[in-house]
């Protein structure tokens, strides 16, 4: 089932707390690559610091004695977003990726019921901004369409469902959380279709 099939939304509602947390570190990892890119393209952020703290969120989900000060890494995370007055279209996708695993810490530091969700759209939603940037698209309806059938909006929609598919069927051992992580680094490519390789093109 894909992002946009109907009950999705529903699924989520669901899940236990850590597997939720699960969910949101699997699209966190697939975000990453959008913050790297903005960091080597501008000389702002800093992608090994984001790294330590996704990182930990992974310990916590394997090492469930684990005692990690997630309020000290929050203060750490919030000195990682982008300048407040760049709005370039590459710090807005790297506060994706900060605000996305900020939602994370929310929830391993308590009750934050709608994390997932804002997690799921915010995902979606840096997919439909890069489309509408590609497209160029002026008519409402017609890039409405357009969004709907790319081919990115396809992918980012199959991979938050094959996602959620996982953290349903099988229990959040090592193994399993391994291969989550796995799938979320998606051999270096985001959710943008863009990596590392792509810093040339000044996105």
């Amino acid at each position: 089932m894909s992002a946009s099939a109907p009950g999705f939304n529903q699924r989520l509602r669901q899940l236990g707390p850590r597997q939720r947390q699960a969910f949101m570190a699997t699209l966190c990892e697939r975000l990453l690559p959008n913050y790297a890119l903005y960091a080597e393209n501008s000389g702002y952020g800093d992608v090994h610091g984001l790294r330590v703290i996704l990182d930990l969120v992974w310990e916590s989900l394997a090492v469930r004695e684990a005692k990690i000060d997630f309020e000290r890494q929050a203060d750490k995370l919030a000195e990682l977003e982008p300048p407040a007055d760049d709005d370039s279209f590459g710090a807005r996708r790297a506060l994706e990726a900060v605000v996305a695993l900020s939602a994370v810490l929310d929830t391993l530091r308590g009750d934050a019921d709608e994390a997932v969700f804002e997690v799921s759209l915010s995902s979606r939603g840096g997919v439909r901004a890069f489309i509408e940037l590609s497209e160029g698209e002026e008519d409402d309806a017609r890039l409405a369409e357009l969004v709907r059938g790319h081919p990115l909006m396809e992918d980012e929609q199959a991979f938050q469902g094959e996602v959620l598919d996982s953290v349903e069927r099988h229990p959040l051992d090592r193994e399993a959380l391994k291969a989550l992580r796995q799938l979320g680094r998606n051999d270096g490519i985001s959710n943008l279709g863009l990596s590392l390789d792509d810093m040339s093109d000044g996105t």
